[in-house]
């Protein structure tokens, strides 16, 4: 097992441009950065690949390295990844110049629904305004913002069953109302 302090030393001398030290770093490291590009591609044939480029990135730009503190398997790995991510981004077919993120559906509705829907609030919100106040609150606390009826009653100081006549009455209001 290479030691970090080791793999460092690889990477001062393919500043240098030493061949050999570049074949080290292969042997040492490549195993464990194969099975990343693997895990990011899931195909064994793009993998090789990016491995390939992950060594001449390395060869590249062995001299914006810096001894840290930190592990040097961290800079190969994060090469690594990135490399293998930017891979599978252009797996994506670009349509129009928009990546795949661009394209995903949005579930938001259009505008002939989004007209439909603020009518249809505008009307309930109507025949809410026709309820008894405390009534209406109630309907909301319980509906909307998922109150308990038991904590309502607590809270207008009614027993539980006069509550619950309370929400069914005004939803049978609110119902009489929307149908009109």
């Amino acid at each position: 097992m290479t030691t970090p302090a080791e793999i460092e030393e690889m990477i001062a001398r393919i500043k240098l441009r030493e061949r050999d030290a570049l074949a080290a770093l292969y042997d040492a490291t490549s195993a464990k950065l194969f099975g990343i590009c693997l895990r990011v591609l899931s195909n064994r044939s793009e993998a090789e690949d990016v491995l390939h480029e992950v060594y001449l990135r390395v060869w590249q730009k062995a001299d914006t390295y810096v001894v840290t503190g930190h592990s040097p398997m961290a800079w190969l790995i994060t090469v690594t990844r990135n490399m293998s991510i930017d891979r599978l981004r252009k797996r994506q077919p670009e349509i129009g110049g928009e990546d795949a993120l661009t394209r995903i559906p949005d579930s938001r509705p259009g505008p002939e629904a989004a007209a439909i829907i603020s009518s249809e609030r505008a009307r309930i919100d109507a025949c809410m305004k026709e309820l008894e106040l405390k009534k209406a609150d109630a309907v909301r606390s319980v509906y909307l913002e998922g109150e308990t009826y038991k904590d309502l009653a607590a809270r207008h100081d009614v027993p539980l069953n006069t509550m619950r006549t309370w929400l069914r009455r005004s939803l049978m209001k609110l119902k009489d109302c929307l149908t009109r």
